[in-house]
């Protein structure tokens, strides 16, 4: 704002000037997290404690309201405004916030927490000290409204605090926050400004939270009531009609009014159930619980049960739910869902009681359990003598009938392209339970296909049998440990032709090396979730062997990201670490550790959806040109593994996680090798130290920092997989979040190695270091910048590139990770803890 009402809004609020005395020490995080969460019939427009990024809020004249920098326990910055130009005459200092939407409401309220300084405790009692400011508000259809008069503000009230600090708070360290909240309408346009005017005071502006009320949508009398905004007159009651919900009818619609408070008031008229339908809980259920339950054949593994409809099905029965475990096992329990009035439940222990329970579901849901019904499974009885005397010709006729049958059914099946699993019966669904988790398959804990004796009876039950016949091989796009790796098409009957990905055991291989190549997909096989590799199924009845899988159109990940280096926006880049970290997360939940997630084992499809995949640790390693020996033995991933799992080979769901950080650190430089050239006894060594690798370039300070905490040294430190997708989809959902990039200064260290990296040979000077990574086009302009040495090239960052001229991003990240590479012992330049 230029001289008092006559000017324009002009310069943005900045950090505090050197040497000027901040209002918000940092003993005040403290207070800033024990602020209150919203209630849930407040709607927030804007919490300026939320906000990631800059707040575009300007500041006129620029050295009144000052910007201060603060972060909470998250990191996350906090955005706090003071001024304190009490020793000068005629003070008109203005604070402007970016435009806001007021998403429909009529009437909003704005909560404001600050601290304020007492004037008597100012030295002198300075008579033109203030202890009020004011605030103001714009209406604006528009964000190009807020460069208007000071005259066209219209005044919202006078803001005093309730309690005030003194010199003596200060030493104390205690601060005193005042809350005050004031309302604003009716609001005609979509949006408005606020403004914050100071004529004298010393203020510091902790939070501005600006927010309307609303009724949450309820369920009363059967009727369903949607979100409704409160309306612009603080004792209106706005009149809403309710919809009866399922299966419930009225003559007269229900109606309730919003209250200003967002509370339902005055509830009018109601809705009744349909005939045949029962009020339960809100809502018009289901079917009265099964009565009546009837033993039928019982033998040393199995109980069947028969039992009658509901007496009060309320509607068609469309199927029962048996829920049964075995006494006093009640953690443990398995559900048998069947459209029928009878059920067997099989694969019980012998002599052992168990107990059932029986619902019914019509299509207004289930009904309540049937009361408990307890049976017992028949005892093992010892054989007598003279059943031990079956006559032999007796087995042989069992045996001939057994095996006839066996072949009648393999003629008449035909060699039809399928998978050869048995199928379930379609009747019956069943699932298991166990402490509360679903175990369905597909859904399970991980077995380790290494405990089988015979790894063909883990194959067959992890993996589906292709007939060779059903296979198309198109082309090689590779070469595996144990053979060539293709592309190709799978056509399974009743199913369109699809691209696959076809792993092929190459001739002459050893039992040993059937045995480790059928084991990937003997663990593949247990996986069902759209960010792991699907395994469509095996050949291994006949040659060669093969391993089918889904096909990845780009290939791994790290190829791809170095193929398209620059060219996906930092959202798409968040959105496929979630699909790794979704992955990963339910590999964790399975209680499979993968030992080597590394962006070269993660696939892309042409959705830039990534899969994890490679699950074969303990054979991939020994081929890995990335793999290690350690001391203790064995191979490790060194760059991507934690220090505990090098060390002491304590792989866990912890030591995933570290190696996600960097995958993370892979994605968001493009595909970059950690650590560079570094030998992998200096990674182990630097590591151990405390040193963590530097940002990528143009990274978002949110995503560094959750880096830094896959990276904690202390694997409890570090966080879960649920709470890293947990992040990334806040971080998703808030893409303003992700505009606060890590500084510069922070990433790139001041000295160099006297060396390039190895094998390269040393620069002798700039024009030859700059040759060598094809950048000579810069050579002229470094040195006329004074950039003639390699000391002083040393001291470049990002800014001085741009400054320079070097405005393709490509070129940018080609000349800073050159000088990253070459950082004194190449350890320098990475960030400690």
């Amino acid at each position: 704002m230029g001289p008092r009402g006559t000017g324009g809004w002009a310069g943005r609020a900045g950090a505090p000037a050197p040497g000027r005395t901040c209002l918000l020490p940092l003993l005040l995080c403290a207070a800033l997290r024990s602020l209150r969460a919203s209630p849930g019939s407040e709607v927030n427009l804007l919490d300026s404690r939320t906000v990631m990024g800059d707040l575009g809020w300007i500041a006129y004249p620029k050295n009144g309201w000052e910007e201060i920098g603060e972060v909470d326990e998250n990191y996350a910055p906090i955005h706090t405004y003071q001024v304190c130009k009490v020793m000068e005459q005629n003070q008109n200092n203005w604070l402007l916030t970016s435009w806001i939407s007021n998403e429909g409401a009529s009437r909003i309220f704005i909560e404001l927490k600050f601290t304020l300084r007492d004037c008597n405790s100012l030295p002198g009692g300075l008579g033109t000290c203030k202890e009020t400011f004011n605030m103001y508000y714009f209406e604006s259809d528009d964000e190009d409204g807020r460069n208007i008069k000071e005259n066209q503000y219209i005044k919202i009230d006078t803001i005093a605090a309730d309690e005030s600090f003194t010199e003596l708070d200060l030493g104390d360290r205690v601060m005193k926050l005042n809350t005050e909240v004031r309302d604003v309408g009716p609001l005609t346009k979509k949006g408005f400004y606020l403004a914050f005017q100071d004529v004298g005071a010393c203020i510091a502006l902790v939070s501005v939270r600006v927010y309307y009320k609303k009724c949450p949508s309820v369920i009363r009398n059967l009727a369903r009531f949607p979100d409704t905004i409160t309306g612009a007159d603080s004792s209106q009651l706005l009149e809403v009609s309710g919809v009866c919900i399922n299966h419930s009818v009225t003559e007269e619609a229900p109606k309730m009014h919003c209250s200003a408070e967002g509370e339902w008031l005055v509830p009018i008229g109601k809705c009744l159930c349909k005939a045949g339908y029962e009020e339960k809980n809100n809502t018009c259920q289901a079917p009265s619980p099964v009565s009546t339950v009837k033993k039928g054949k019982i033998t040393k593994n199995s109980i069947s049960l028969s039992w009658q409809e509901p007496d009060r099905p309320n509607g068609i029965i469309l199927e029962y739910e048996i829920k049964y475990f075995e006494k006093d096992q009640e953690t443990s329990y398995t559900i048998i869902k069947s459209k029928e009035t009878t059920i067997t439940a099989d694969g019980l222990k012998p002599g052992s009681a168990y107990v059932f329970q029986i619902r019914a579901r019509t299509a207004a849901g289930y009904g309540g359990f049937s009361r408990r019904f307890e049976f017992e499974t028949s005892p093992v009885l010892a054989a007598s003598s003279d059943q031990s005397q079956i006559p032999i010709i007796v087995v042989s006729v069992t045996v001939g009938v057994i095996l006839l049958a066996v072949v009648i059914g393999f003629l008449l099946s035909g060699r039809r392209c399928g998978y050869s699993k048995a199928k379930q019966d379609p009747e019956e669904e069943k699932m298991h339970f166990h402490n509360g988790h679903i175990k369905l398959p597909g859904v399970r804990t991980y077995v380790d296909p290494h405990t089988y004796e015979d790894p063909n009876q883990a194959v067959h039950e992890f993996a589906k049998e292709i007939e060779a016949s059903c296979i198309t091989i198109e082309r090689v796009i590779g070469a595996g440990e144990f053979g060539e790796v293709c592309s190709g098409r799978l056509k399974l009957q009743g199913k369109r032709e699809f691209p696959v990905a076809i792993k092929t055991l190459k001739v002459g291989y050893t039992e040993k090396q059937r045995r480790d190549f059928l084991g990937e997909a003997s663990i593949m096989g247990q996986f069902d979730h759209p960010n792991i590799i699907h395994l469509e199924g095996v050949v291994t009845k006949s040659k060669p062997v093969m391993i089918v899988t889904e096909y990845m159109e780009n290939g791994s990940l790290d190829t791809f990201l170095k193929k398209n280096d620059g060219q996906f926006t930092v959202i798409q880049l968040v959105g496929m670490l979630r699909g790794i970290a979704s992955g990963m997360k339910y590999l964790s939940d399975m209680g499979y550790v993968h030992r080597d997630l590394a962006a070269r084992n993660i696939l892309i499809n042409s959705n830039l959806v990534c899969k994890v995949s490679d699950f074969g640790l303990s054979r991939v390693l020994e081929d890995d040109p990335e793999a290690a020996y350690t001391t203790r033995g064995g191979k490790i991933p060194i760059r991507w593994t934690a220090p505990e799992a090098i060390a002491f080979r304590k792989f866990t769901s912890a030591s995933d996680v570290w190696s996600y950080g960097i995958v993370m650190w892979e994605v968001m430089s493009y595909g970059e090798r950690p650590y560079w050239e570094m030998t992998n006894q200096d990674v182990i060594k630097a590591v151990e130290e405390g040193y963590r690798l530097p940002s990528p370039m143009d990274c978002p300070a949110a995503l560094y920092q959750l880096m830094l905490d896959c990276w904690q040294k202390d694997r409890n430190s570090r966080p879960k997989f649920d709470e890293i997708v947990s992040m990334l989809d806040k971080l998703i959902r808030n893409p303003s979040s992700l505009k606060t990039l890590v500084n510069a200064s922070s990433r790139v260290s001041n000295l160099l190695v006297e060396h390039s990296p190895v094998g390269s040979g040393a620069y002798r000077s700039v024009g030859e270091w700059l040759e060598a990574i094809k950048m000579g086009r810069y050579t002229e302009i470094f040195m006329e910048n004074g950039y003639s040495s390699m000391d002083a090239v040393a001291q470049v960052t990002l800014e001085d590139l741009r400054r320079l001229g070097v405005t393709l991003v490509g070129h940018q990240k080609k000349i800073m990770n050159s000088l990253q590479e070459m950082k004194v012992q190449l350890v320098n330049g990475m960030v400690p803890l």
